[in-house]
């Protein structure tokens, strides 16, 4: 008899409320296109589905399904699928990033004899001698898949990872293929998965609150709530930045009274300029999406402002920086690759006179010297949630 992955679902989630209302919103299709198991969002429908090939699920226990089950939602509940892509796509490195994120959060640290199978070939965060708990854009920018870091099953990467072996240890135990950023699903599309994902998650969130989490952890559970909380207006607190760095200068004026003495000197007017450094990341983990975001709220503010704009990955290249001038229209692009250094900016605007600074990245860095400035920095929800340093500087999450 063919396995019949929707038959299993109910008796295997009956413990796990949370993802039991949540996987009433993904549509189960078994396929053989791919060996394991899959999430990915409809190209047609902006609805999530999750492809399973059943010969894999027959020759696993329920420990093993329901852990398969947990980690395909727990895709979709990062927004691995729809939202948090590097600049490069999808790669083997994020792949292992991604995956060593989740099973960090669901599997044990040492293996029970009813999952021994999954566990084996489980990308885990011991296995690549990394700490548990992270964040995958942690784990992407933390050395692996780098030249020299060995991933388990393969050779020492040159950046793309290893390919695993034969006997499945350690390769994983899902498919990414479609998540790629290849221009196949319409960016219409993708919004309305985004819309229809963060109404999935709200449902499951609000039923679980009533009825029990299961084995959510409470750190995953504050991260699902923040998911679904309104987020601070953004763009408010940028153009409230810009405006407030704002200094004034005066000039004498022969077309404006002076209020003391009338028509024996001449008036002052007030200028109000603000000189505004804006720092961006330009690592691959800093997305496109982020950075088209936030390139939209510049175009609105240069009507007020002028912007000096600093490219940088682990140094500042004086021929990439530009002004941006009032009244001009930009588009986001990136004009460098690499790492991340946040000294770099910081020292180049505290050498020359800048009334504020604004700092695009992903938060992803060891932290910087203190800037002479006030320094505002602008990130991502998991950047702003889970940064690699603390500051008393004020962190706002893009929502885009």
């Amino acid at each position: 008899m063919t396995f019949d992955l929707n038959m299993h679902v109910a008796r295997l989630l009956a413990e796990e409320p949370f993802y039991a209302a949540l996987s009433r919103h993904v549509t189960k299709s078994p396929t053989t296109m791919i060996p394991t198991a899959g999430v990915r969002v409809n190209p047609h429908s902006g609805r999530f589905d999750m492809l399973y090939n059943a010969d894999f699920f027959s020759k696993l226990t329920d420990a093993e399904i329901r852990l398969v089950l947990i980690h395909e939602f727990l895709h979709l509940v990062l927004g691995h699928v729809t939202e948090r892509m590097p600049a490069e796509g999808m790669t083997k490195r994020w792949n292992y990033a991604t995956d060593a994120a989740i099973n960090s959060e669901i599997f044990p640290a040492q293996p029970r004899d009813d999952i021994k199978k999954l566990y084996a070939k489980a990308i885990l965060p011991e296995k690549l001698k990394m700490p548990r708990g992270k964040s995958a854009e942690w784990y992407f920018k933390s050395g692996l898949g780098v030249k020299g870091i060995r991933i388990p099953g393969g050779q020492p990467s040159d950046g793309e990872g290893g390919e695993g072996d034969s006997d499945g240890n350690g390769e994983g135990f899902d498919s990414h293929n479609g998540w790629s950023k290849d221009g196949k699903i319409p960016e219409a599309i993708k919004e309305l998965a985004r819309q229809r994902l963060k109404g999935a998650i709200s449902s499951a969130a609000q039923q679980s609150m009533k009825g029990g989490w299961g084995t959510v952890s409470s750190s995953m559970r504050q991260e699902i709530i923040d998911r679904i909380t309104p987020k601070v207006d953004w763009k408010s607190v940028l153009r409230y930045f810009v405006k407030t760095s704002q200094r004034s200068s005066h000039q004498s004026s022969v077309k404006k009274i002076n209020r003391r003495y009338p028509y024996i000197h001449s008036g002052r007017k007030t200028l109000r300029t603000a000189k505004i450094a804006i720092a961006i990341d330009q690592s691959g983990s800093v997305s496109d999406m982020m950075l088209s975001a936030f390139y939209s709220e510049l175009n609105k503010l240069a009507e007020v402002a002028e912007f000096t704009v600093v490219p940088f990955d682990t140094v500042v290249d004086d021929n990439l920086v530009y002004i941006w001038k009032k009244n001009e229209r930009k588009a986001h692009e990136r004009v460098m690759c690499g790492g991340t250094d946040f000294n770099a900016p910081a020292r180049y605007i505290n050498e020359r006179s800048f009334d504020g600074c604004i700092v695009l990245t992903d938060m992803y860095a060891e932290k910087p010297i203190n800037s002479k400035c006030t320094r505002l920095w602008m990130t991502d929800s998991r950047g702003a949630k889970d940064p690699y340093f603390t500051t008393h500087e004020k962190v706002v999450a893009i929502d885009y």
